[in-house]
């Protein structure tokens, strides 16, 4: 039914919004707002009427009010992304309600846009939305993504790609996580480039790297005479990224007194430069990534834990180069390849004996550590031909033994996208259970098995309802 309805509609037709909402005047608003950008809406007053239209309609985007007569908004975004799962879906939140708005997120919706409603943040909103859905359907996770790609073809890095690619039809902050030199940045760049923002700048941050007292000023800027040496209007880094994409890299080295900082910008997508007595409304995506544990933080007291809540909608973790070892030989010759075109040389090969060597060491370092040993090994070796001699790896780290096991896949039965943040949940779940019966329920034990501290395994099993 939804093929025919879309092929119904003629090329050049225009987008259509359905407005789920039960307030005539909203309705009104939204809709001359929307005809002013050459859209036609549809209008619903109920979530049985959007149904109805949905199943018989083809639309571009569904706006929907969290409170109607007949149901909860929450219903209607996962009757979406169960039945239309391609269609994106934004909320109309209560000021102030970023509880809703974040279990939104979290069921899939594209975005939220909180009551009154500012119409410069709703038309941003909408033309996001329109762009994705204009795009075609990928053919792969990364079929629209220009720049530097994923390399390896291991059923971790199927999985992340196939992550990538749903969480690019979203808005919803992302946390990366992973361990260092795994590509943490690069995953970043593909969210953003496989989106809707793809034309938008992506401006990447090192939290860790901004001396803290200039960290407020470089994030948020300045105005003039603010304070001393400030001679001139400075825009900050969050501004830069407006239409864009913000990546926070190293996020858990934000001192506390920022993390507040920016979880205003978060909840609120405003943000106040230093001596500017009124705050200014922001359009950014906000992407995180960090080799800690947040969790194990918010529950040491060094990470605020509603800050942890707002940019860890969903979380992408990036598997170690250990953990898929396999991919090691395509990785190696890619490397091999780019640094041979830099110093205007030949890629040496790499004989099986390399290989091998190569495969049976854990790389702690992980990408970033394979990079440094084949430059090396490109240095020493003569004849075009790399071999074990040429390759020197750590002392006293241990061979590599059984891979981990992958990250499950994110998929269904059904074949239809499940709720990001849910299905993680559940992962996480099952993870902490199977320790917990494996140890006989002895927490102690329990998290010992799963690498983390007594403290932060009794704050997951409290925050995943777990008895």
């Amino acid at each position: 039914m939804n093929v025919t309805a879309a092929s119904a509609r003629a090329p050049s037709a225009r987008p259509v919004v359905l407005i789920v909402d039960d307030e005539p005047d909203l309705l009104e608003l939204v809709s001359l707002t929307l005809s002013r950008m050459n859209l036609d809406t549809r209008t619903a007053p109920d979530v049985s009427t959007a149904r109805r239209l949905l199943k018989s309609e083809q639309f571009d985007l569904c706006l929907t009010d969290m409170r109607l007569p007949d149901g909860d908004g929450l219903d209607l975004v996962a009757w979406i992304q169960e039945n239309r799962s391609a269609l994106p879906v934004a909320v109309i939140t209560a000021h102030g309600n970023v509880e809703s708005a974040v279990r939104a997120l979290k069921l899939g919706a594209f975005d939220f846009v909180s009551k009154p409603l500012d119409l410069g943040v709703l038309r941003k909103l909408v033309g996001s939305a329109i762009r994705l859905s204009d795009r075609d359907e990928m053919n792969s996770a990364t079929a629209n993504i220009r720049g530097p790609r994923l390399i390896g073809r291991s059923a971790a890095m199927e999985q992340l790609r196939e992550m990538i690619a749903r969480v690019a039809r979203s808005q919803a902050p992302v946390h990366i996580y992973g361990e260092s030199g795994t590509g943490k940045e690069l995953v970043a760049r593909l969210v953003h480039e496989s989106g809707s923002r793809r034309d938008g700048p992506f401006i990447a941050v090192n939290c860790g790297a901004i001396p803290t007292e200039l960290m407020e000023s470089e994030l948020f800027g300045h105005k003039r005479g603010s304070f001393t040496g400030a001679v001139a209007d400075k825009k900050g880094l969050v501004q830069s990224a407006e239409g864009g994409t913000l990546f926070l890299d190293e996020v858990a080295d934000l001192p506390l007194h920022m993390q507040v900082k920016l979880l205003r910008v978060v909840q609120e997508k405003t943000v106040r430069p230093v001596g500017e007595s009124r705050e200014e409304t922001v359009d950014v995506r906000i992407l995180s990534a960090t080799h800690k544990n947040l969790a194990e933080l918010v529950a040491d007291g060094r990470f605020r834990e509603d800050l942890y809540y707002r940019i860890n909608v969903i979380e992408l973790r990036v598997p170690s180069l250990r953990e898929r070892s396999g991919d090691i030989p395509e990785l190696s010759q890619t490397i091999l390849g780019r640094m041979g075109k830099r110093m205007s040389i030949e890629a040496p090969e790499i004989n099986e004996d390399a290989h091998r060597t190569l495969r049976e060491y854990p790389f702690p370092g992980n990408v970033r550590e394979l990079e440094n040993v084949l430059e090396r090994a490109l240095t020493l070796c003569t004849g075009g031909l790399i071999t074990p001699d040429h390759i020197k790896l750590r002392a006293g780290v241990r061979p590599a033994s059984e891979p981990t096991t992958p990250v499950p896949i994110i998929s269904s039965d059904t074949g239809a996208a499940p709720a990001l943040g849910a299905q993680l949940e559940d992962i996480e779940r099952d993870a902490i259970v199977k320790a917990l019966e494996k140890t006989r329920y002895n927490k102690t034990a329990a998290a010992k098995l799963l690498g983390m501290s007594f403290r932060a395994l009794r704050y997951r099993i409290k925050k995943l309802g777990i008895e």
